[in-house]
């Protein structure tokens, strides 16, 4: 029989040499995952009963997965998986707004809502009222972008997770920036939360108390012809988990401050996304 027979000392070459036979990024990749799990086997070395165990937890993951909820998205930004990917892939320069993870709760099909909207579909919190500012790195406004945004609610819940309790696409929307790069919109101040533990991901990562909790923050991707997508949070400055949010999602330049207007719980937001000019050699984001 041709070629070497399989064993600990050659395993992942042999599988990386039947990987290889095949062109593309693809099987680069796997090729080097297969290295990397194959060392994590032969310094760990787990019995045949461990890695059933942790092949239960995968398949578990995948059965709490549906178009509602992602598990599998889940997992992977609490390893800090998702955020390092964002980081290799969206370098930008300094002064321009960083991405950051989506999360597992955003939907693509949020309405498209006219400028001071009210996305808060249900009436309970604390209002807040959003201006958010959209322009390029010299400062100029980016009229016409698409700022897309959703949150939890005043109890640190989305609307994904409610379905039977919140309403359709509450606290979801698109909107369209004027010509002078704003946009405005009415919402409620968000609270922050754990995330789900319920499910196979929050029950493993809190039995050995891994942090779970996340600060209270508004989500945004920001679009416009011509310039690299922005997916990003902006975050309550005064909520107690910033310097350990369970994402890695939090940066100096995503810290907000949520000013009260008046004598009631009313809360208003300022700020500014900046965005940059996408070019051919530039990674996608």
């Amino acid at each position: 029989m041709a070629g070497s027979s399989f064993t600990e000392g050659n395993s992942a070459e042999i599988v990386a040499e039947r990987l290889a036979r095949s062109d593309g990024s693809l099987p680069r990749f796997l090729a080097a995952l297969v290295e990397a799990l194959h060392r994590v086997v032969k310094e760990t070395r787990p019995t045949p009963s461990d890695w059933r165990k942790a092949i239960a937890f995968l398949t578990e993951v995948g059965h709490a997965s549906d178009d509602r909820r992602q598990e599998w998205v889940l997992l992977s930004d609490l390893l800090g998986i998702t955020a390092l990917v964002e980081e290799i892939n969206s370098r930008r320069p300094k002064g321009a707004t960083p991405n950051t993870v989506r999360g597992p709760f955003y939907r693509a099909d949020a309405p498209r809502l006219p400028l001071g909207a009210d996305i808060c579909l249900d009436g309970r919190g604390e209002p807040l009222q959003v201006a958010a500012r959209v322009s390029d790195l010299d400062g100029n406004p980016v009229a016409g972008a698409t700022v897309e945004t959703w949150q939890a609610n005043s109890e640190g819940l989305y609307e994904n997770q409610q379905p039977d309790l919140q309403p359709e696409f509450n606290l979801r929307g698109r909107f369209t920036t004027d010509t002078g790069g704003q946009c405005h919109y009415r919402t409620i101040r968000p609270k922050g939360y754990a995330v789900p533990c319920d499910g196979p991901v929050g029950q493993m990562l809190g039995a050995i108390g891994y942090p779970l909790r996340r600060p209270a923050h508004l989500h945004f991707i920001v679009r416009a012809d011509g310039f690299e997508t922005i997916s990003t949070h902006v975050y309550d400055a005064v909520d107690p988990d910033l310097a350990e949010d369970a994402l890695f999602g939090v940066k100096p330049e995503l810290v907000g401050e949520f000013r009260r207007t008046g004598k009631q719980k009313n809360w208003s937001l300022d700020f500014t996304f900046v965005m940059v000019r996408a070019r051919k050699d530039r990674r996608a984001a």
